[in-house]
């Protein structure tokens, strides 16, 4: 039995005669490998330009026209499942019909080499993908990077005061304009001063009022006061109107933040769907290529 082999399968038991009998031309035809990336890459890239076409036919600026968003979705995720399939499972049967054929090994071992070479297709077209995409981000990148700086080399001094007011607003300090209507605030407005200028000093006020939570009693008192002298308006009444527009102002600033952040967890769960549908998408990719590579390796070999 050392020296019993099997004709129909030709297995060698001894390991000797196994290792002289070992070819010693490589397992992995990577001449048919990279043929069937490359094909699955270009037929990829046609369908989804396809789609993308598709999806813009689709689509319309008007109201009540073009599809939903949802079924954009869930048609964006067919294509691409459907892209996986028909590319990666055409660069893996061309892969395995254009191989080298191999003589004097297991049926197991051929039926493993080809599928291993269906893999390799799908995982070099995968990384060639990645490189151009990354590429194709980081030039885009560069690009952005290098216009911001020669935006930000011409309008720096007003971009550093706007990011300084900025930054304290939302750490709860005043802005300067803000601390000069204090410093120039009057006990009583003049009621013949410039209309423009009183609203601008009001929406100041307001808005400082915003950004810390709450509209204090001394800006509280100098509205209402405002309010009087440019719209002649009884204390009592222009308190009452101070009091009512801030609570609306601060409704809508909530409302303006809930919205925000609906938008975003909308945003969020819609990206997470996305990655985790291209990622079964991939699998099913290797899968595909995997086992139409040992498809195309049983008619390249003529095994029925």
């Amino acid at each position: 039995m050392e020296n019993a082999t099997s004709a129909g399968n030709s297995y060698v038991s001894n390991p000797a005669l196994a290792r002289a009998n070992e070819s010693p031309a490589s397992a992995v035809s990577w001449a048919a490998i990279i043929a069937g990336a490359v094909i699955a890459s270009a037929v990829s890239f046609m369908l989804l330009a396809g789609g993308a076409g598709l999806g813009f036919v689709s689509m319309s600026p008007w109201s009540g026209e073009g599809a939903s968003a949802t079924t954009l979705g869930i048609g964006a995720v067919v294509w691409m499942i459907l892209t996986h399939i028909v590319a990666y499972g055409l660069g893996g049967y061309l892969a395995g019909r254009l191989r080298t054929k191999w003589v004097g090994i297991h049926t197991d071992e051929t039926y493993f080499r080809d599928t291993a070479h269906g893999f390799l297709v799908w995982a070099l077209s995968a990384v060639v993908s990645a490189i151009v995409v990354g590429s194709a981000l980081m030039s885009a990148a560069a690009g952005t990077a290098k216009a911001g700086a020669t935006i930000a080399a011409g309008t720096g001094a007003a971009a550093t005061a706007a990011a300084g007011q900025a930054m304290q607003a939302n750490q709860g300090g005043m802005p300067t304009e803000y601390v000069a209507d204090l410093l120039l605030r009057g006990e009583q407005p003049n009621p013949a001063g410039d209309p423009g200028a009183a609203r601008a000093e009001v929406g100041r006020i307001v808005a400082a009022s915003l950004a810390r939570g709450e509209l204090n009693p001394e800006d509280r008192g100098y509205l209402a006061r405002v309010v009087a002298a440019q719209t002649g308006a009884d204390p009592a009444t222009a308190e009452k109107r101070v009091d009512d527009v801030v609570a609306r102002a601060r409704q809508a600033a909530q409302q303006a933040e809930q919205t925000a952040r609906q938008a975003a967890d909308t945003a969020r769960k819609a990206a997470a769907a996305f990655a985790l549908w291209a990622f079964a998408a991939m699998l099913i990719g290797a899968f595909v290529a995997s086992w139409m590579a040992t498809v195309g390796g049983r008619s390249r070999d003529d095994i029925v």
